[in-house]
């Protein structure tokens, strides 16, 4: 790896004193496979959410994303002569247990991977940790520094195979079995049918001692506060150990991959491979893109971007037309990959990335999924078929569609698709399911099905839909409008004068209506819904600022300072925009609690980071020569790097100071829309 290829490291702040101890069971680190797998924990190495462990593996239908490898404790032990000229409190049970905040120095990331160093008596051991790019495989590879007496280290692995939402507290009675082939180890499960867990040492001078354990009541503290079960057990086979006296670095390998795909690599060819990967995703990208902050957010990204793995039917046939599948995971660590997710992150994630190849698979991957005019709106975990319960995402793929021919001017794909664009605005005209049609007294977009939350503010528990928003909602119709002017010029651009024309008209009547039945006069700003069953809805909510944003702004010009300026007063903060005015008496200032208080609060204030990005793109259109003031609208992104998840960009904030991180710690839109925002108001003149 080429040093200067090392973008800034992110070093997380650490003081190491009873103060900052909380900092290692709050910050969390995340590497991903590609694939939809995933290693997370907290900074200490303490599982603190059901979702953590060594290894998640992205595993076929019907298993989905499993929690393969839980936890490793790491414990040094010298010789009985070492430990004369150690203090008592070292040496107290002759054994020092690396976890926690005795020993370490630093942790920080490198392009993306952790790498903790802890100091022991005048040595230094560094930790790495990364997945093979598209392998279920982890390396936890360790090396020792400086003089001194050579300690031992023993690591010790824990199980509880699961699928990922599983309650913490599945661990099956018989215990699992471990077979052993030379210093070839495979951990099953008797019980149930998950794939075995491979695991071997490599690198070093150890062996395997067996030594089986029930490590009972492990607290997940994050699942406590949220709500959720949070008691729950492991179980380790024995102990690798690795005797420094003969190596000075060792690699612990698991993986749920056959013996010949994890052995195809050595560590040291794996991590190169790794390293070299990254560096050319850095050289591919915008220029601007390519150090400091916009470096770290560009790692962040391709964590998003991957090939799913559960989906073979898909990926055989992208394969039999010379195409790949590709998709984004909206967020870690529970989301999977949704529709309105991934259109909205496509710019900022693949295109400012110079990723385009993949935008491309991603749009076609999409397009095939399109039934009754609609993309799905999810894939459910370890499933290989999406559901479609969603109003808006459809309309974002032709926003995400239009950003991808700006970037490439693929018109091959483009007319591949202009079919499916076709059906998809005749389904939207005629009516599709649930409730989506164009009203024809309007031309405007009604959408709604009683127990279904169809646009993006979605909070539902049991049978209370928080936010319903059936009827007319304002970002729908703005996304609506921006559909139809986009048609229309692909149409007329292929030789279709007719149905060009037709979306024309269309486009232009739900101009009119839009400006006519939206517009509060005397407030300056619009209403959030019209025609809904219990009335127009005049909330300040952020979702008007599409009327100005998008390609197509369906606001007319005179609107739009009024609109931003009202918008920037109640719903900006340093971290995004709010979901709700503080005014409304449905505002909620925090986001915390179990599932209920957290989805009553979800799109009731709570600030969501993605929504920068519409803001500055609105609020350019109304200040376009003031580019370094819209940089200061990002200032605050950047210290949140050391909050939360380290190197990325949490899903949501509470709508008041401090704004503390909340939800998933690394949300694919979040880190889209500040990259691509960063970009864009990049200083004039800098290269």
């Amino acid at each position: 790896m080429n040093p200067q290829h090392i973008r800034q490291p992110r070093v997380m702040p650490w003081r190491g004193d009873d103060g900052a101890r909380e900092l290692l069971l709050t910050r969390e680190w995340l590497v991903t496979n590609g694939l939809g797998g995933y290693a997370s924990g907290t900074i200490s190495g303490a599982v603190t959410r059901r979702y953590h462990g060594i290894l998640t593996a992205a595993l076929p239908a019907p298993f989905g994303r499993t929690v393969m490898w839980s936890h490793i404790s790491e414990v040094l032990s010298f010789s009985d002569n070492d430990f004369v000229s150690l203090g008592a409190e070292e040496r107290a049970g002759g054994r020092l247990n690396l976890h926690g905040s005795d020993y370490l120095k630093e942790f920080r990331l490198e392009n993306g991977l952790p790498l903790w160093t802890y100091e022991v008596r005048g040595l230094t051991i560094e930790k790495r940790l990364l997945m093979p790019h598209r392998q279920n495989t982890v390396l936890l590879r360790y090396r020792l520094r400086g003089e001194g007496p050579r300690p031992r280290l023993d690591l010790r692995p824990a199980f509880n195979f699961r699928h990922y939402e599983d309650p913490v507290a599945s661990l099956p009675e018989e215990p699992y079995e471990v077979r052993v082939l030379a210093d070839h180890y495979e951990i099953r499960d008797p019980e149930r049918k998950f794939p075995a867990l491979r695991m071997r040492m490599s690198d070093c001078a150890g062996d395997f001692v067996v030594d089986p354990q029930r490590i009972h009541e492990i607290i997940y503290r994050s699942e406590l506060e949220r709500g959720y079960d949070s008691e729950g057990a492991l179980w380790s086979p024995g102990v690798f150990r690795i005797n420094f006296q003969e190596s000075q670095s060792a690699t612990l390998i698991g993986s749920t991959e056959e013996w010949l795909i994890v052995e195809v690599l050595s560590p040291e060819q794996a991590a190169g491979a790794e390293l070299d990967r990254r560096e050319r995703l850095l050289d591919q990208a915008h220029p601007a893109v390519r150090e400091g902050v916009a470096a770290e957010l560009l790692f962040a990204a391709d964590q998003f971007v991957i090939s799913p793995a559960g989906r073979a039917e898909e990926a055989a046939r992208a394969h039999a037309y010379g195409d790949e599948v590709r998709t984004i995971i909206a967020g870690y660590h529970w989301f999977t990959d949704w529709g309105r997710d991934t259109m909205i992150s496509l710019e900022g994630l693949t295109i400012t990335t110079g990723r385009t190849l993949e935008a491309g698979y991603i749009l076609r991957t999409f397009a095939h999924y399109v039934w009754h005019g609609l993309i799905p709106n999810m894939f459910p975990d370890g499933q290989s078929s999406g559901v479609y319960h969603t109003a808006d995402a459809t309309l974002w793929f032709f926003h995400a569609l239009s950003r991808y021919l700006k970037a490439t001017n693929d018109r091959v794909t483009l007319m591949m698709l202009l079919p499916t664009l076709g059906n998809i605005i005749e389904h939207h005209l005629a009516g599709t399911d649930f409730n989506i049609h164009a009203d024809p007294e309007d031309g405007l977009l009604c959408q709604g099905k009683e127990g279904y939350p169809l646009t993006w503010m979605d909070a539902k528990m049991g049978d209370w839909v928080v936010t319903p928003r059936r009827g007319k909602a304002v970002e729908i119709n703005a996304l609506w409008y921006n559909a139809l002017r986009l048609i229309t010029g692909w149409m007329r651009d292929s030789g279709d004068d007719h149905n060009a024309d037709r979306y024309a008209k269309q486009a232009q009547q739900v101009e009119r209506s839009f400006n006519q039945r939206f517009w509060l006069a005397d407030r300056g700003y619009l209403y959030d819904v019209i025609d809904a069953p219990q009335g127009d809805d005049d909330s300040i909510r952020p979702n008007q600022i599409f009327a100005i944003s998008l390609a197509y702004p369906v606001l007319a010009r005179e609107r739009w300072e009024s609109v931003v300026a009202v918008v920037e007063k109640e719903l900006l903060t340093p971290v995004g925009l709010r979901s709700l005015s503080p005014h409304s008496p449905d505002y909620k200032k925090n986001y915390h609690g179990d599932l209920k208080t957290r989805d009553a609060a979800y799109h009731q204030g709570t600030v969501w980071a993605w929504l920068i990005g519409p803001f500055i793109d609105a609020w350019l259109k109304v200040h376009p020569n003031e580019q370094s003031k819209a940089r200061e609208f990002l200032r605050a992104f950047p210290a949140h790097f050391d909050e939360a998840g380290i190197g990325t960009i949490s899903e949501v904030f509470d709508a008041e100071a401090p704004h503390r991180p909340r939800g998933c710690i690394a949300q694919a839109w979040s880190v889209a829309e500040l990259l691509r925002c960063w970009v864009k108001t990049e200083p004039v003149g800098r290269d």
